[in-house]
């Protein structure tokens, strides 16, 4: 598999799976839960089962169980199996502990941490390439882009805001609910919209999605995996693999991770278009300069 760059892509793309199934498990069924306490439970046991002794193991159908692989982002059992045996050699260990009381400075500090590079981890092998690939295509190819985020998605739809424009990009940036809704009515299809969302499901950002897809604009959100209300107004989804617990309800892991994504697409929009990325880079900055001392 090593040497097959198109099986290794696919690999990557569906790594963290037990991960995944974390971030999954509340949205299950009965099938479904049963099949995944089975593969958290015994991993090493099924990477050399079949399809048909997994489902008769946890009394479901081979259907449910294929269906169940591709809910976490796997064509089908087999590559499922590919992938958890990688985890195996290489486990990936869920840190993502909430902060506990009475925790001291260093076992918060070694908490946080270690959840924010486990959240980079995670986002980089859950993010879809060619999704990747759409989104810059969908602003090379817009007129103008528009950015929506509230509460603490609004810092970071600032700072794509900021280097859209600092690449040569007409950016606008919304993070009143009233002002995105207007904006995203009058959008048409010249327009590309950046919707971040943590959760997917916040009123406010899935409504401007939504206004800005019926007016004719190509839609992307940054958002966490799982399935989430604003994924039936998105064109194209960037999603990132962030948990967020007790203590840490819009936690610092998840603003990286998205951060990571907007760092990712800006250095491809500007790769795509580089001489004139690199020219409005050096002006930008010059007039940037006067600022400083």
């Amino acid at each position: 598999m090593a040497n097959n760059p198109a099986a290794r892509a696919d690999a990557i793309t569906v790594s963290a799976i037990l991960s995944r199934i974390e971030q999954l498990y509340p949205t299950y069924g009965a099938a479904s839960r049963r099949i995944a306490d089975f593969i958290r439970e015994y991993p090493h046991e099924v990477v050399h089962m079949s399809v048909s002794e997994v489902a008769e193991r946890v009394g479901a159908s081979e259907g449910s169980v294929v269906g169940f692989c591709k809910t976490l982002g796997a064509k089908g059992f087999l590559q499922l199996k590919i992938v958890l045996a990688q985890e195996i050699v290489q486990p990936v260990q869920l840190i993502h502990e909430d902060v506990a009381r009475g925790d001291s400075t260093a076992a918060v500090v070694a908490k946080i941490f270690s959840s924010n590079v486990q959240a980079l981890h995670e986002t980089e092998a859950t993010l879809d390439v060619h999704a990747l690939e759409q989104a810059v295509m969908a602003i090379r190819s817009a007129k103008r882009v528009e950015i929506y985020g509230v509460g603490s998605s609004a810092p970071i739809a600032e700072d794509a805001h900021y280097r859209l424009l600092r690449i040569g990009l007409d950016a606008r940036v919304a993070v009143d609910p009233h002002i995105q809704a207007v904006s995203a009515s009058l959008c048409d299809s010249s327009v590309a919209t950046l919707t971040i969302s943590h959760s997917g499901a916040t009123h406010e950002t899935v409504a401007s999605t939504r206004l800005a897809k019926e007016a004719g604009a190509r839609t992307i959100c940054i958002t966490n995996f799982g399935r989430s209300p604003i994924h039936a107004y998105s064109d194209i989804v960037l999603t990132t693999m962030a948990r967020e617990t007790h203590f840490r309800t819009e936690a610092m892991a998840s603003r990286i991770a998205q951060l990571a994504i907007v760092d990712t697409l800006i250095a491809c929009l500007a790769l795509a278009d580089y001489e004139r990325a690199v020219d409005t880079i050096r002006h930008t900055f010059d007039v940037l300069s006067l600022k400083r001392y």
